[in-house]
C-alpha cells in the first residue's frame, strides 16, 4: 500500500441532499449515503490509490470560501464537468486554465458555497 499526504477529505454542507444532487449531476457519479455518528455522509467513490472523502452535514462544519481547498480529479472530463455547473446550483469561479505541464484546473463554487477545485490532466 502506497503512502499519499491524503487519505480523505469531507466537503461541509448545508443540505446534504442539495449538495449530493450538485456534485452526482456535474461528476455524473452516484454518492453512497451513510449515516457515521449520526451524522449524514454522502461519500465519492474511492480512488484506485484508496483516497475518498465525503460531502458531510455536521453542524461542526459549515461550507466556507475560505481556507482548504479540495481539488477533484475529473481527468477527461473537465470540460463537460463545467459545463453542468450553472444548471446544478453552482457558479464556475475560474475557468479551465492550463497549468503546463500538470494539466488543467479550474475552480467552482457548489450549491453549499464552498469553492472547489476541479483538475484534469
Amino acid at each position: 500500500m502506497q503512502n499519499h499526504s491524503i487519505n480523505w477529505f469531507e466537503i461541509p454542507t448545508r443540505d446534504l441532499e442539495r449538495a449530493a444532487r450538485f456534485y452526482e449531476s456535474v461528476l455524473e457519479a452516484s454518492l453512497r449515503r451513510e449515516d457515521f455518528g449520526g451524522v449524514p455522509h454522502a461519500i465519492f467513490l474511492a480512488s484506485a490509490q484508496g483516497i475518498g472523502g465525503a460531502l458531510v452535514h455536521d453542524p461542526h462544519n459549515q461550507p466556507s470560501s475560505a481556507g482548504s481547498r479540495v481539488y477533484l480529479n475529473v481527468t477527461g472530463k473537465l470540460d463537460e464537468c463545467l459545463a453542468r455547473v450553472s444548471a446544478a446550483g453552482g457558479e464556475v469561479l475560474l475557468p479551465k486554465t492550463d497549468i503546463s505541464p500538470n494539466g488543467f484546473m479550474a475552480i467552482v463554487k457548489d450549491s453549499e458555497g464552498n469553492h472547489v477545485g476541479f483538475h484534469s490532466r
